[in-house]
């Protein structure tokens, strides 16, 4: 064997060698910029050397709990300033972090604190009953902190749990807190499904979140000091690692307990906000609002949405606005978003139409994913690059997950051949960009021929009279499946299934347009994203006849 002489005597050492973790990005914060501005929330002001030193204080307040390395700390908690002492507090002890849902049911929130074996749970004040009940099913019985969140008017609770505030008092600010031995070692863990199925845990690294927080700042073009409004939900995906990157960029997170309008455009006047998240039916929250209740904005916001490409029309509305909207695209399975749609400046010159079916496309890696392709799931080989042959979206590198917890089976499984398997199906087009086609689930297969639900939902989207549409299968006797359309109207505007069928016919293949079309509201997750598992179980109730799930006229 051929010996490598630049490897010899050349050995890791302290010196040149450490675990990459984001929570030195706090630390340097506080230690540059000490007084900088690094949470709003209502009338708060905390400065980094402040948030710094209550991470540390909630650090060494676990530790004397007994909390150490590979130990489960859950939080139940809004997009709250204790939600980010959490992403920071919790690591820096050993501990991992397990955000939950604040729109479960207590069925499922017990099922994740017993698979993620909890050993403390910070909730908030407005979700301890839940907690309660969920704690009453689950089998852990973790030590109850309590966040009484200053925003928050609701009743007061009655519980036997520690106070939040006289929990971290009892901790030491200038607490020696731990790097990980191994940037491999666990930073979070989160969820993607509730009690069936297997329990899939997604196990995030030091190294990754590092890595991506980085990369979305890089992504982002987020400048130094940057401010961040707190749209998209911090339990999901650890915030899409955005926790840490503001700590990367010396910025200042704009907490917001709910996604409403009005505080939304009040912050985005007072507080100066740079950039914000979220799905589509944010910007449709935001640009739907009543004329008083917006603000003028004297600077383009950067708006970076996931989910379903948004309507052309949204987009307009949005630019309009004042926002420069950029599509992102990844799962929880690579840290939130991995893919973004990276806009060339020759694409702003096309017309509005052409612009949209660009901005409709997933994109490309960001810097710190490895790899990215459309493959055939069965030889692992990469479809034609012809934005025409389907294939599976699946990522490679150094930002996808660990495994699932206690899973084996669904880890191997989701691992086969080298490459993370997304599931999400999609081509890639000359230009290297992929775009989503559908979920290997949701793909729609009438009488032999595979319907893209995405491709139904393009074409009823550009329809003016729609708001939002869902399409996914129904069964039908003669051709196995049908595609059923959910709609909801936009507000002011009138259409019935006879002149979208008609509208789908001139746009689509026959066999594409739907075979029935529902007018109701569209069930949705807490983070925006259409609950199609909702809708394909009130497909097969119409296709077995529920007269009161008929199609009917808005």
């Amino acid at each position: 064997m051929e010996t490598n002489l630049y490897n010899t005597d050349l050995d890791r050492n302290p010196a040149n060698y450490q675990p990459l973790s984001p929570l030195t990005f706090l630390e340097r914060a506080a230690s540059v910029f000490p007084n900088y501005t690094a949470i709003v929330h209502g009338s708060l002001r905390r400065n980094y050397a402040d948030f710094y030193a209550r991470s540390r204080q909630l650090a060494c307040a676990l530790a004397q709990r007994g909390i150490g390395r590979g130990d489960t700390v859950s939080a139940l908690l809004a997009n709250t300033p204790a939600m980010l002492e959490c992403h920071y507090g919790v690591p820096m002890c050993g501990g991992v972090l397990h955000s939950i849902n604040t729109r479960l049911d207590a069925a499922i929130i017990a099922f994740q604190l017993d698979h993620a074996l909890a050993k403390i749970v910070i909730v908030d004040r407005e979700f301890m009953p839940l907690m309660q009940e969920a704690l009453a099913i689950a089998s852990v019985k973790p030590l109850l902190i309590q966040y009484d969140d200053a925003e928050f008017t609701g009743p007061e609770t009655t519980c036997e749990a520690l106070d939040y505030e006289a929990f971290l008092s009892g901790g030491d600010p200038e607490f020696a807190w731990l790097m990980p031995l191994d940037e491999w070692d666990a930073i979070s863990i989160n969820y993607t499904s509730g009690t069936t199925g297997d329990p899939k845990g997604v196990v995030s690294h030091h190294r990754g979140a590092y890595l991506l927080a980085q990369g979305n700042a890089l992504t982002t073009s987020m400048a130094k000091h940057a401010v961040y409004l707190w749209t998209l939900p911090m339990f999901h995906c650890n915030g899409w690692c955005f926790p840490w990157t503001l700590s990367a960029i010396i910025g200042t997170h704009v907490c917001l307990r709910q996604v409403r309008a009005e505080p939304i455009w009040n912050a985005l006047a007072d507080e100066g906000v740079t950039h914000l998240c979220g799905a589509p039916v944010v910007m449709s929250l935001m640009i739907s609002a009543p004329e008083a209740e917006k603000r003028s904005l004297d600077r383009t916001v950067q708006f970076f949405t996931a989910a379903a490409p948004p309507p052309e029309k949204l987009l307009a509305e949005m630019k309009t606005a004042g926002f420069d909207v950029t599509h992102l695209y990844g799962l929880t399975e690579t840290y939130g978003p991995a893919v973004v749609n990276d806009w060339h400046a020759s694409w702003s010159d096309l017309p509005a139409g052409e612009q949209a079916a660009l901005k409709s496309r997933q994109g490309v890696r960001y810097l710190a994913l490895e790899g990215l392709d459309v493959l055939d799931p069965n030889t692992m080989a990469p479809v034609p690059r012809d934005g025409k042959t389907m294939g599976e979206v699946m990522f490679r590198g150094n930002v996808v997950m660990k495994g699932y917890f206690r899973n084996p089976k669904s880890t191997q499984e989701a691992f086969e051949g080298g490459w993370f398997h997304s599931g999400d199906l999609g081509v890639i087009h000359p230009d290297g960009y992929i775009q989503l086609k559908d979920r290997s689930k949701d793909i729609i297969i009438s009488g032999g021929e595979n319907i893209s639900s995405f491709e139904v939902e393009e074409a009823l989207y550009r329809h003016p009279a729609v708001g939002v549409a869902a399409v996914v299968a129904m069964p039908h006797e003669k051709w196995g499946e049908t595609p059923c359309a959910f709609v909801e109207l936009a507000t002011g505007q009138q259409a019935d299934a006879d002149a979208l069928r008609g509208w789908c016919r001139d746009h689509l293949a026959p066999y594409k347009v739907p075979s029935r079309i529902v007018f109701m509201p569209i069930p949705r997750t807490s983070t925006g994203k259409i609950q199609k598992f909702v809708l394909r179980e009130q497909a097969k109730v119409i296709a077995f006849g529920d007269v009161s799930m008929s199609a009917s006229k808005a």
